[in-house]
């Protein structure tokens, strides 16, 4: 059997109740041009996480081609949302923060704060010596926009895709493993309990917490790693006992980050490893699943707290889609970049186009 590759931070799943208009936002302000998918359909195979039944829903995977991860944004259809009754808080469990790169934090905090948007923190520096600064957008999620100077494609942006994210934890000892070795973020940055300074502005930012900072120590490897780029993680616990688990009693795709999601290579390789780490697939879409003009073979485990990690193996993606030319990656080696993704930068669509 072919060995498990993890290839980068795919995307960032983000539940919002207007896809259009949250997709314009991640636009104007956080360079996500570029379209991989825009599918309208229904969700059949999440359904242990939408009430046993499918659910319709209009789903998109945004990206920024100066590199990192994307976003993919989720709209369930012909329902009533679910909404958090109180704020996201640190401590609670799941998916708390989404991290963006931004080539100059200072040039992006000042830009964001003239465009009047709702940033709620100075110009920071974390444990690690990361210069970064915390911001909502307008349906209250949270993001860390990080100093990075990774680079796929060279433009003028202020900020580039997905850096990582902030995640949850009831027990540090417990998750370290899962996050460690299955997803290979081996490298720990950042390991420390205290009431962190930089953390002052969040909800909950006041409590003593465990922070630790996981990095991968392997080089970013993979077809589609290039436009993926570096990430790293951050696992926050509570001291005093953790808060509410931001999903209970609540659907997949209602308002907030889903889930994380991670592209592979070899997804048989992928499901003996987690089966042995006591971490099955709870969901499969079975291995030729096409969403949009896009196709691969999607997959979910949950970490030892129920927060939903994504696992796709690629086959194929529309590059200049009014050329007609896809790239088929059935056959292309697992650990070598490709050059010829650079050429997603004429997969740009004009802001008017998303309807």
């Amino acid at each position: 059997m072919k060995e498990k590759v993890i290839c980068g931070i795919q995307q960032v799943g983000i539940g919002v109740n207007d896809f259009v208009e949250a997709w314009k936002w991640y636009y104007d302000h956080f360079g996500f041009e570029v379209k991989i998918v825009d599918d309208e359909g229904v969700a059949e195979r999440m359904l242990p996480y939408t009430g046993g039944k499918p659910q319709p829903r209009r789903s998109g995977i945004a990206v920024n081609i100066r590199g990192g991860g994307g976003f993919e944004i989720w709209q369930p259809k012909g329902r009533e949302l679910n909404y958090l009754k109180e704020p996201v808080r640190l401590g609670d469990l799941g998916i708390l923060i989404a991290k963006v790169k931004t080539i100059d934090v200072e040039r992006a905090y000042n830009t964001f704060i003239n465009k009047g948007l709702d940033v709620i923190s100075e110009v920071l520096t974390s444990p690690t010596g990361q210069k970064h600064f915390f911001m909502k957008d307008p349906y209250g999620n949270l993001f860390d926009l990080e100093q990075d100077g990774y680079v796929f494609v060279d433009e003028d942006k202020l900020t580039g895709g997905a850096n990582g994210a902030v995640i949850g934890v009831s027990d540090m000892e417990r998750s370290l493993p899962f996050y460690m070795k299955l997803l290979e973020y081996d490298k720990v940055a950042f390991d420390g309990t205290a009431v962190f300074d930089d953390l002052q502005s969040l909800p909950g930012g006041e409590q003593r917490v465990r922070r630790v900072v996981l990095e991968r120590s392997k080089p970013i490897e993979g077809p589609l790693s290039g436009i993926m780029g570096t990430s790293h993680l951050e696992l926050i616990q509570r001291v005093d006992g953790p808060g509410k688990k931001l999903y209970e009693g609540r659907y997949w795709g209602d308002p907030g980050y889903i889930h994380l999601c991670f592209d592979v290579r070899n997804m048989a390789a992928v499901k003996t490893e987690t089966e042995a780490m006591g971490h099955p697939f709870v969901c499969d879409s079975g291995a030729d699943f096409g969403m949009g003009e896009a196709n691969g073979h999607f997959t979910y485990i949950e970490d030892p707290d129920g927060t939903l990690i994504e696992f796709v193996e690629t086959f194929r993606i529309p590059i200049i889609k009014k050329l007609g030319f896809y790239l088929n990656l059935a056959k292309k080696d697992d650990h070598k970049q490709l050059g010829i993704l650079k050429l997603l930068r004429f997969a740009k669509v004009k802001r008017d186009s998303i309807k």
